[in-house]
């Protein structure tokens, strides 16, 4: 089975729902079963790679909220995020580009190297005092580097604008053909979908669900056929 989980590095609730996903995903009697793949979706794809601005400022502009009323979306994000048993900075943080992290991920991908960067980088964005917006690529390779990546392979990524692009734009449409309006969006075996953060039990319902209707293979009885198996080929008899 696969699961596809559309998220962005700046989204919290992506940060805190994967949280939730995997501690359903570990108590899942198939769990060995399931592929996970990280889809790209940026909440902010017009903003520019040096455009970087504190947390707090980011929300009052973009949902002309207060200041105070910003803080307390952010304390209320840590406390949720403890509740998962994560770390959360709810002051100080800033925001910025995601486009660069996302190119990066789909080059952990070809290497089995996913899951290790993205949770590499949410904790770089959510938890630790240095940016992930302001150190320039360097700090993106250093984060690259501990999720097991060649450092070399991430410069080069980070040197052309053009590496994958195009995998990070061709994510984002299919997002909005699947209706996704915002992350995380978790779409299970293409046949079930889950929109945000839930719970860690609805995510176990789902996988069990999404398993339980699974179409068995349907054998077409055509006789008996010359095949190979594990001891071996059938020998021709004529």
């Amino acid at each position: 089975m696969r699961v596809e989980i559309w998220s962005d590095i700046a989204c919290p609730w992506c940060y805190v729902g994967k949280a939730r996903f995997d501690k359903a995903l570990a108590a899942f009697p198939h769990r060995d079963q399931v592929e996970v793949v990280h889809r790209s979706f940026e909440l902010d794809p017009g903003r520019a790679k040096g455009d970087v601005q504190p947390v707090i400022a980011m929300l009052t502009k973009k949902y002309g909220m207060s200041a105070a009323q910003a803080q307390a979306g952010e304390d209320n994000l840590g406390a949720q995020a403890a509740a998962e048993g994560l770390e959360y900075r709810t002051r100080d943080r800033d925001h910025g580009s995601t486009f660069d992290m996302h190119r990066l991920l789909h080059l952990a991908k070809e290497h089995g190297r996913q899951d290790a960067l993205i949770q590499v980088l949410y904790t770089a964005n959510f938890a630790e005092e240095r940016s992930v917006f302001t150190e320039g690529d360097e700090r993106l390779v250093e984060l690259a580097v501990a999720a097991g990546l060649d450092a070399d392979d991430a410069r080069g990524v980070l040197a052309d604008p053009d590496a994958y692009a195009e995998e990070v734009r061709a994510d984002e449409r299919e997002a909005a053909r699947l209706g996704a309006s915002g992350v995380p969006f978790f779409v299970l075996d293409r046949t079930y979908g889950v929109s945000g953060a839930q719970p860690s039990e609805v995510f176990e319902q789902a996988l069990a669900q999404a398993w339980g209707e699974r179409s068995p293979l349907t054998l077409i009885d055509q006789g008996d056929a010359d095949a190979c198996g594990p001891e071996g080929c059938a020998v021709p008899q004529r």
